[in-house]
């Protein structure tokens, strides 16, 4: 299936677990925990819009700080969502330097935090040029299963249970526009930001016959333009197909009651990206540390009727020995298929 958003692993699966997933023909990337972030380069990290934290645990937060260091000085405005008290582990983070020169810096960094409780979202806000001090009121509205919602998508939540609060996310696309590259070619039009535009207003307008301009820029300057109609040009050039669901389940106890509220959360998810830190034979440690293990992950991915599987987050007792997790969450999820 052809996507809009194009989704990879941060790090190898030993390593500390994060997803990052880009935007096509936008500089727009979302980013699902905030473990080691060396992998992504500064270009990477500086496209990110929203993050979304499972939790606060060290191998999913660490990264917080290479994450601010890309962005400081940029006049952006970034979001970061995360379980109950999130806000006061962000808090930690910021305290953690001295910020006596930033209120002369040109362009001012904002950082919106929501804590997500079981009824409720909790939002703060934090200007850099306020020295990260809170700013303005506590924002709550409630929380009905969905932290963000665009024309183009909606990112759905649950609160699980890590013996603290830990999130899964699941991002819906509301249906996918591929670009046919050889038709813009025939047609004369060239690749740019129009396209971002175009994909937009498709997405946002029920109206087809209205009129939409195609640009030519050089040097962020517009030197061309040419008139279409919404529908016709989109009949031309757009591949127009149902969307993708992509999933994030990291760092959950195996109980009944968890893996049901994950099931519901993934199900029919074109690509799970879920732990399997275990192997089911070492099941009595996975639960001492509340962990799911590699065929509880298959297991569940193949009952939620999940198209394509990735398993990460391996434990390191299983050093040199990856290709038994794999294969267990793989015999499992093809289980019966």
């Amino acid at each position: 299936m052809r996507t809009s958003f194009h989704p990879k692993l941060v790090n190898a699966p030993f390593l500390d677990p994060g997803l990052f997933i880009a935007f096509q023909y936008q500089r727009r990337a979302l980013l699902f925990d905030l473990g080691d972030l060396h992998a992504l380069a500064p270009r990477e990290l500086q496209k990110v819009s929203h993050v979304f934290v499972t939790h606060a645990h060290m191998d999913h937060f660490i990264g917080f700080d290479f994450l601010l260091r890309a962005l400081l000085g940029r006049d952006k405005e970034i979001h970061l969502f995360g379980p109950p008290e999130f806000s006061d582990r962000v808090e930690g983070k910021l305290a953690g330097y001295t910020w006596n020169l930033v209120d002369a810096y040109e362009h001012s960094l904002s950082i919106k935090v929501t804590e997500v409780w079981p009824e409720k979202l909790k939002t703060k806000a934090y200007r850099c040029q306020d020295r990260f001090q809170p700013s303005g009121m506590e924002e709550e509205v409630p929380f009905e299963g969905v932290l963000l919602e665009e024309p183009s998508f909606r990112l759905e939540a649950v609160l699980l249970d890590h013996c603290v609060p830990c999130l899964g996310f699941a991002l819906v696309e509301s249906f996918s526009i591929r670009i046919d590259k050889e038709r813009l070619d025939e047609l004369g039009l060239p690749v740019g930001p129009w396209l971002t535009r175009f994909k937009r207003t498709l997405h946002e307008q029920n109206n087809l016959d209205k009129a939409f301009m195609v640009t030519w820029e050089q040097a962020g300057k517009v030197t061309k333009e040419s008139r279409f109609v919404l529908g016709e040009l989109a009949e031309k050039i757009a591949r127009i197909s149902p969307g993708q669901k992509i999933a994030y389940i990291s760092d959950v106890a195996g109980r009944p009651e968890n893996l049901d509220k994950a099931e519901r959360l993934v199900r029919h998810a074109d690509s799970l990206f879920i732990e399997a830190p275990f192997l089911d034979r070492d099941r009595e440690i996975a639960e001492k540390k509340s962990h799911l293990t590699a065929k509880q992950a298959g297991t569940l991915a193949r009952r939620a009727g999940v198209k394509h599987l990735t398993v990460f987050h391996f434990s390191p007792r299983y050093a040199e020995r990856a290709q038994e997790l794999e294969r267990e969450a793989m015999e499992a999820f093809n289980s019966k298929r």
